[in-house]
């Protein structure tokens, strides 16, 4: 499949993730074989207002190309003013999303809430396109819930409009994470429309990725919380569909320090001590799940305020 300039042969894409996929976690993704990230979700009127936080996510340096970066919004005319500074900070593609079911987006008509106004997501769509000479995506789930399903609409709309590529969270807003991903509709959306789509949904492991292609003939693949802890499965996954080799699948707990603990320097890096130490916490839960004694050494981790005390830590989890 072809976005543009950029080539992408049964893509594994990280999936855009509120305060997961930040610089320091897209560059874990790449350094362990993954080939394409999106950033987190950018409020298009944050961007408009120059909110320095929200500038700050849009730090594409020295990340390999395609550099994907989704912004969300209701509004068709900020959209699109969104969509043309992301341009000009580096982005070789702008993702709309479609699909966020967190309330405080969709209490402000953004996110999943477009699921239910189809004329007002096709009016947003049509205007970014038109703002910008770069590929648009989107990213939607299902519909609101399963008996409002409108993303088969939903895709027939975007692709008419000029949307280059779409990918599908195959659950509802209702159902949010919960219940089991229904692979059936993205078969259906791929029959309907002849742009490129991405399945998205219940997928852990490389070979769930290829039962997916395999049974709804989807162009590619994205993965969201099945990263979470476990960065490694972007790039193995890729390498597995390249090649249809499984690669050694479960890291050792060396590997699993040397990564938390890279990870850990890209985030003070990018985001200083304090709000380094808040971030890390979260993403080391998730790498120390399974271990023995876990919920002490999480403990440990809520009290430290000291980034070397922290990776002592990390160190004592991992020499079990």
């Amino acid at each position: 499949m072809k976005l543009g300039k950029h080539i992408m042969h049964k893509p594994v894409i990280m999936a855009p993730m509120a305060g997961i996929t930040d610089k320091a976690f897209r560059e874990i993704i790449c350094h362990l074989g993954g080939k394409y990230t999106v950033t987190e979700m950018i409020s298009d009127k944050a961007l408009l207002h120059n909110n320095s936080k929200t500038v700050k996510m849009l730090d594409l340096d020295r990340e390999p190309e395609p550099r994907i970066v989704q912004i969300f919004g209701s509004d068709p005319d900020t959209m699109a003013k969104a969509a043309r500074m992301v341009v000009e900070h580096g982005a070789d593609i702008i993702d709309l999303n479609m699909g966020c079911p967190t309330p405080k987006i969709v209490r402000n008509g953004e996110g999943a809430a477009l699921l239910r106004d189809l004329s007002l997501a096709e009016e947003i769509a049509r205007r970014v396109v038109k703002a910008v000479d770069i590929p648009v995506t989107a990213k939607m789930r299902l519909g609101w819930c399963y008996s409002e399903i409108s993303a088969p609409e939903l895709a027939s709309r975007l692709e008419a409009v000029g949307i280059s590529m779409l990918t599908v969270h195959a659950r509802t807003r209702e159902q949010f994470y919960s219940g089991k991903a229904d692979w059936e509709y993205i078969r259906q959306i791929k029959d309907k429309i002849s742009i490129p789509l991405i399945g998205n949904g219940d997928i852990t492991t490389p070979e769930d990725a290829r039962k997916m292609i395999e049974l709804t003939g989807c162009d590619g693949v994205m993965i969201g919380r099945g990263a979470l802890g476990n960065p490694w499965l972007i790039g193995q996954t890729q390498g597995f569909l390249d090649s249809r080799k499984l690669m050694k699948l479960e890291p050792d707990n060396n590997e699993r320090l040397r990564v938390l603990l890279l990870h850990f320097e890209k985030v003070l890096k990018y985001k200083g001590t304090r709000i380094g130490i808040n971030e890390i916490r979260k993403h080391a839960s998730w790498y120390i799940k399974g271990i023995r004694n876990a919920a002490d050494y999480r403990n440990e981790l809520m009290r430290s305020q000291d980034p070397e005390e922290m990776k002592s830590i990390f160190r004592s989890v991992f020499s079990k």
